[in-house]
This record gives C-alpha cells, sequence and structure tokens, in this order.
C-alpha cells in the first residue's frame, strides 16, 4: 500500500492528542508493562488501574515479585479473576531472576510462562521499541475494518499488521493501534467521524463498519442463588481453603455454604449482593450462623489473619461491614 506512510503518520499524530492518561504509558520499565499487559488480559482498564498501582506499591521490582508467598500474592490479586495469571506472573518473575535481567528480545519473553504472542510482541515493542506487531482483538477490528474483510483469519491479520507496523516508531504505534480499537473503532458503536484512518478504511467507504464483526449469537446469562453463612465464636470465623488440585480459586479461603454445614443453625439475614463472572450472574445471601463444631475442611480463622489471606471476592463483600471482625 504505497499511502502507508501517510496513515502511519496520520495515525501517530491522533495518539498523540486523544491517549488516554494511562498509569502504564508514564514508564518505559519492562518489569511494570509487563505486569500491565497481564493484568489488562480479558480485564477492563478502569478495572485494573487501582490493582496495577497497588500491586508495583507492593512488589515494586521482579525480585520482589519472585519472592512472595503465594498467599500473599494472590490475596494482592483477590479480585482481579483468572488467577493462573498471578501464579505465572511469578513462575515467570522467577525465571528472569535466574536469567540476571529482564529479558530484551521477542524470543525470550515468548518462552516465560503466562506470555503469548500478543504479550511478547507489548513487551518487546513498547518497552524496548522493538519492531513486533502486536494483536489483540483491537487490533483484530481496526483491521478488518479497514480491509473491509468480515471474517479474517488470525494469520491474515498477523500479515497486515506486520506490513502496517511503522517499525521506526513500534512503540508508539501499537499503542495507538490498541488505543483506536479502544476508545474509536468500538465494537458496536465506532465513531468513524472521529478516525484517523477513515480516509483509508474500506469499511467506511463501503458503509459496513458497524455491519462487521458484530457477534451473531448472543450470550446467555445463567442466573444463580447462593448462600453464605457467617458463623463466628469467640471472635474466630469459620472457613475454609480450595486445595491446590481445584480448578477454580485453587488456594483461596472462602465461607461455607448452607450444605457443607447441614447441622448448622442459620440466622438472620445480614445483607445481600449480587457478582458476576463471565456470563454467571450470582445472587448471593449472607446469613449469620452458628454450630456445635467445625466439620473439616472448615477451621475457625483468627481476625488478625484476613488481611494475608487470599479470600474470594464473594467472601470480601460478604465481610464488608463487620468490624467487628
Amino acid at each position: 500500500m504505497t499511502e502507508l506512510p501517510v496513515v502511519r503518520a496520520a495515525l501517530a499524530a491522533w495518539y498523540e492528542i486523544s491517549k488516554r492518561d494511562l498509569p502504564w504509558r508514564r514508564t518505559r520499565d519492562p518489569y511494570a508493562i509487563w505486569i500491565s499487559e497481564i493484568m489488562l488480559q480479558q480485564t477492563r482498564v478502569a478495572a485494573v488501574i487501582p490493582y496495577y498501582e497497588r500491586f508495583l506499591a507492593l512488589y515494586p521490582t521482579v525480585d520482589a515479585l519472585a519472592e512472595v508467598s503465594e498467599p500473599q500474592l494472590l490475596s494482592a490479586w483477590a479480585g482481579l479473576g483468572y488467577y493462573s495469571r498471578a501464579r505465572n506472573l511469578q513462575a515467570a518473575a522467577k525465571t528472569i531472576v535466574a536469567l540476571g535481567a529482564f529479558p530484551r528480545d521477542h524470543a525470550t519473553l515468548r518462552s516465560l510462562p503466562g506470555i503469548g504472542d500478543y504479550t511478547a510482541a507489548a513487551v518487546a515493542s513498547i518497552a524496548f521499541n522493538l519492531p513486533h506487531a502486536v494483536v489483540d482483538g483491537n487490533v483484530v477490528r481496526v483491521l478488518a475494518r479497514f480491509l473491509a474483510e468480515p471474517v479474517p483469519t488470525r494469520s491474515r491479520i498477523q500479515i497486515v499488521a506486520d506490513e502496517f507496523l511503522d517499525a521506526a516508531q513500534p512503540s508508539q504505534h501499537n499503542q495507538a493501534m490498541m488505543e483506536l480499537g479502544a476508545t474509536v473503532c468500538t465494537p458496536k458503536d465506532p465513531q468513524c467521524g472521529k478516525c484517523p484512518l477513515a480516509n483509508w478504511c474500506q469499511a467506511h467507504a463501503k458503509g459496513l463498519a458497524r455491519e462487521l464483526l458484530l457477534k451473531v449469537t448472543k450470550t446467555v446469562i445463567r442466573r444463580v442463588e447462593r448462600s453464605l453463612l457467617v458463623v463466628i465464636r469467640n471472635g474466630n470465623i469459620l472457613l475454609w481453603q480450595r486445595p491446590p488440585e481445584t480448578a477454580i480459586l485453587s488456594g483461596f479461603w472462602e465461607l461455607p455454604e448452607p450444605h457443607q454445614l447441614p447441622k448448622a443453625r442459620i440466622g438472620r439475614a445480614l445483607h445481600h449482593f449480587k457478582h458476576r463472572i463471565t456470563n454467571h450472574i450470582y445472587t448471593i445471601q449472607v446469613f449469620e450462623a452458628s454450630v456445635r463444631r467445625a466439620p473439616p475442611p472448615l477451621e475457625w480463622v483468627s481476625p488478625h489473619r484476613l488481611s494475608t489471606l487470599p479470600l474470594s471476592t464473594t467472601t470480601r463483600k460478604a465481610l464488608v461491614g463487620m468490624t467487628h471482625l
């Protein structure tokens, strides 16, 4: 495409004026950029920012991350979900410490636990300005519309992204492409009037921008009702820890449910809340309860330990406002 230099320049000029002020854009530290990229996987920017800032305050270096205990790590990650990301982060941190320095090449980055093609390209380009084109959902959408291809293959998009990449400014270019997809070339309501690529976009020229890449099938939302029991004796609270082999929330501590305490005396309702995980919406009722004894794997936990334990998000929400703990 002979106009590529002009298109790239238009994209770069738009990005400099329109980019959001995000904390991970204020640094070229590969460690901090890597943390942000892992957190941003399947998680909204607004939700990530406070976790990112708190996480870096707790573990400001790769050495600190490598040395922290898993319960402390999971506690710091609690609420972000997809906890294998945190475990892979620490496994990668230990590898980096063994290497002696943060990897500065794409191949070594790609070999680290939890790092795929996208993350390796993102860290290599943003932190080290290496010419590797990133392809995430935002970039796929931008380029599919740019080409007016309704169902492009991933390999096709990667080829186009590699050609489209401004090899002289890969850090700026990749961030601009992702920013464009996140804020202008959005899935349901693309703002073509604000797009720096509109003059060259084939979908815009053909009036197809709103028709391309829309999901044909609607996600089915499943609604589930659950109850959690708050059992307190002598100032201690009854909890249980998910075993290491559990597929979901391995190692996290939770409040018991009625089926775990069939002989419990259930008292007054404390409160209720909703909690969403992917396509499930849980309505959770929280009750006071008492028991004569605590069957395993339940155990009495001192309130002083709560801040050091990885509590599930539902347990944290259930205990909100309980000042006596």
